[in-house]
């Protein structure tokens, strides 16, 4: 009953409250990086949602779209911008998903939604996570983000999707909360925010 009629709900009420007092950040914010990315403040991508459906994720640009000699765009590291670190640290960039969530596409906790090229990927057990709706922030955000190994991304998104609860989302809401604060697990190591999937095991 939760997951299917309580949690929607209370999905769509926060982020409608939280995007009303978040409105001022949220102008603010895409002022500053509409100057430091050349007129491009937001990030719009499509992304794997519940069922694999694709919807257009909404994020605030972090990094500009700097390009090699050969046209390749540079590493992330070498591309995010300064106001963009700043944003992406203070986890600022993720505002913009209360949209995604109003709209219906997103949850405000749940596995995040990774790359459509990571799809076919995917074994079965790694593909349960999008038995749920994708979501801001999850159990593997607050254990670790983009700091843990990929495997281990993965177990923690499917014991989410077997263990469903409103005290598990609180628990994740308040874990993330502290995380915000103290800026923990933003990267990987030797990395602007983690290595891409690969298919291993």
């Amino acid at each position: 009953m939760y997951s299917k009629i309580v949690k929607p709900i209370l999905d769509f009420l926060l982020a409608v409250m939280g995007f009303i007092i978040l409105l001022p950040v949220f102008l603010l914010v895409t002022v500053l990086l509409f100057f430091a990315n050349q007129g491009k403040p937001f990030f719009i991508q499509r992304r794997p949602g519940k069922n694999c459906e694709v919807f257009s994720i909404i994020k605030f640009k972090t990094m500009n779209d700097r390009k090699d000699a050969s046209g390749k765009l540079l590493h992330d590291s070498e591309r995010l911008t300064a106001v963009g670190k700043f944003v992406r640290k203070t986890s600022l960039d993720e505002i913009p998903q209360l949209l995604n969530v109003i709209k219906g596409d997103m949850s405000i906790i749940g596995p995040r939604p990774l790359l459509t090229d990571y799809v076919h990927l995917y074994n079965e057990y790694q593909n349960q996570r999008h038995t749920v709706k994708p979501g801001i922030t999850g159990w593997a955000q607050v254990n670790g983000r983009n700091a843990i190994s990929w495997e281990k991304k993965f177990e923690l998104d499917v014991f989410y999707v077997h263990h469903i609860s409103l005290v598990l989302d609180v628990k994740i809401l308040l874990m993330t909360l502290k995380k915000v604060i103290i800026r923990e697990g933003i990267s990987a190591e030797n990395a602007a925010t983690i290595e891409p999937f690969q298919g291993q095991y």
